[in-house]
């Protein structure tokens, strides 16, 4: 074999095989979990959010977790409902809140809540009885729920809220500023209820949108992050039935859905407007069919990686790095998996985490 294409299969063997999935804690499983996450000061400790309603708590080593907090009773769960994002207050333990949202009943009918409970520090049980209902929104149909919650590095809350369902957004919520669906709300919760933040684009201007609205055009967005170096904000939006996309989302941004499925036409063709921005990046269903966001890399094991968004898809269980230079992204296949991939997460100190929604299993990403 001429030696330019050993070293070239080598180089090709090497890219396959430079990551890895391990199991993070063991044998420990959870019911399909959504969510994994820390809190400042404690790299030992790890809690989960499980899509039926509950969330738990277990230190590495640890065979077993306990209960923090149990709202199955009030969550609708199933598909995409259930419950959904949860955030601890930036300033715990002096301020002992944790937030959650999820899907519920009000008055019948199918609602996205976003609450605030009573967490104890130090036994980490949250009181179920001690919830303060902080924002709803009424939802038209069973999917599309999106839902996560999490604090930025300007200390406010965003929320997360899909169109409302239906296929092809039949009422027209991504486009339409005077609901909270299909958009991203950026709220002051240290006050309750919440204030809205006085620079929110829609802040004096009724008018043209909501104040909580921080950006729209949404369709599903489905796990979002800060990158912790540069603040910006980085959220996959699920398709309808042909691109899954990526964005970097800016303050007052309009996102396209439903005219536009990435940066295709979908409802106006041709569907040329310059106030709509277009993905970083996008991929069609012969790749997967349901993205899953994940995390610029900040970590130490994962060299190559640095600086990268890794992603997934949650139907063909690939991950992806994400890289952006001279205004071009490059993506690289990362892994191959057979999991349904149902969220990222990222410790303390950067490294990556994969959570298989089938099995329950956590995986970290390694050398």
């Amino acid at each position: 074999m001429p030696t330019f294409i050993f070293f070239l299969l080598l180089c090709l063997s090497f890219n396959a095989f430079a990551y890895k999935l391990t199991p993070a804690f063991g044998a420990l499983q959870f019911k399909q979990p959504l969510q994994l996450s820390q809190i400042q000061n404690d790299p030992q400790r790890w809690f989960v959010l499980e899509q039926q309603g509950v969330i738990r708590s277990f230190k590495t080593g640890d065979t077993k977790s306990t209960v923090v907090l149990d709202i199955g009773d009030r969550v609708e769960s199933g598909g995409e409902k259930g419950l959904l994002g949860m955030a601890f207050h930036p300033r715990f333990p002096e301020t002992k809140e944790l937030f959650v949202s999820y899907t519920g009943k009000i008055k019948g009918e199918l609602t996205s809540i976003v609450s605030r409970f009573s967490i104890d520090p130090r036994s980490l049980q949250a009181d179920p009885r001690s919830e303060k209902r902080i924002i709803t929104v009424e939802q038209p149909y069973s999917n599309h729920n999106g839902g996560q919650i999490s604090f930025g590095p300007d200390g406010f809350l965003y929320i997360s809220w899909g169109d409302g369902g239906w296929a092809g957004d039949p009422k027209n919520n991504g486009q339409n500023t005077q609901t909270l669906l299909g958009a991203l709300l950026r709220l002051d919760v240290n006050t309750h209820p919440y204030t809205t933040p006085k620079d929110n684009p829609f802040i004096g201007n009724p008018e043209k949108g909501r104040p909580e609205i921080y950006a729209y055009g949404l369709r599903n967005p489905w796990r979002w992050s800060f990158d912790r170096k540069t603040g910006e904000l980085w959220m996959a939006d699920v398709g309808q039935n042909a691109w899954e996309e990526i964005n970097i989302v800016k303050k007052g941004g309009n996102y396209g859905w439903p005219l536009r499925e990435g940066t295709h036409c979908y409802r106006n063709d041709p569907c040329l407007d310059s106030k709509l921005i277009d993905p970083i990046h996008e991929y069609d269903h012969a790749q997967g069919q349901s993205i899953t966001g994940g995390y610029v890399y900040r970590g130490n094991k994962l060299g190559q990686l640095q600086g990268q968004y890794i992603f997934g898809d949650f139907v063909s269980g690939k991950i992806w790095s994400l890289t952006i230079e001279r205004n071009k992204t490059q993506v690289q296949r990362v892994l191959d998996t057979t999991l349904n991939i149902a969220s990222f997460a990222e410790d303390l100190s950067g490294e990556v985490y994969v959570l298989s929604y089938g099995d329950g299993l956590i995986y970290r990403i390694d050398p």
